[in-house]
């Protein structure tokens, strides 16, 4: 049988170094996800991650409800999600010629147009409220339920729903006009 959030929180504030790495396994995937919403970006993601974990077991006394340590831990990804956005806001970009191309070489023209199908996803994705961004992940990309989702997020199952709705909506009229005046 599988402990329990406020178990593990426990144990891990004794000093069990096992048990944290069992809340670490247990909600990294979802912590991923919020991040990536966060940031469109997988490295940042990652690194945004990595922060709150570290956060998250230097404040583990202060998590006042063991039972609720995934909104707790979601609350922390988000801050420092925020936290790497505002700090990649205010450093230099590189110049597009001193960008890398990667492509597969065997087609160029499609390399084109994957770079521009994720350059308009992302583009949509940013016009996406934080929470809009992580449901649709969360359910779209990781497979969640609403009501996983829900608890997760500190939301109601009811509203994590409307959420994806919206979203979803926004997405599709961000996507038809993006490609509309491409055309």
């Amino acid at each position: 049988m599988e402990e329990t959030d406020a178990r593990l929180v426990e144990r891990a504030r004794r000093g069990d170094a096992d048990a944290f790495g069992a809340l670490v396994r247990r909600h990294l995937k979802s912590a991923y996800a919020v991040a990536l919403g966060q940031l469109g970006e997988p490295a940042d993601a990652e690194d945004a991650c990595q922060d709150a974990f570290v956060t998250a077991l230097q404040r583990l006394e202060e998590c006042r409800k063991p039972d609720q340590f995934g909104p707790w831990l979601f609350s922390i990804v988000r801050n420092r999600a925020r936290d790497r956005r505002r700090w990649r806001a205010v450093r230099d970009a590189l110049p597009l010629e001193s960008a890398a191309h990667v492509g597969s070489r065997d087609d160029p023209g499609l390399d084109v147009e994957r770079l521009e199908l994720r350059e308009d996803l992302l583009d949509a994705m940013r016009g996406l409220t934080e929470l809009q961004r992580e449901v649709v992940l969360l359910y779209d990309i990781q497979g969640w339920s609403h009501k996983e989702i829900a608890g997760k997020l500190g939301i109601s199952d009811g509203s994590a729903r409307v959420h994806l709705f919206n979203a979803r909506r926004a997405l599709r009229e961000r996507l038809a006009h993006g490609h509309t005046e491409h055309s």
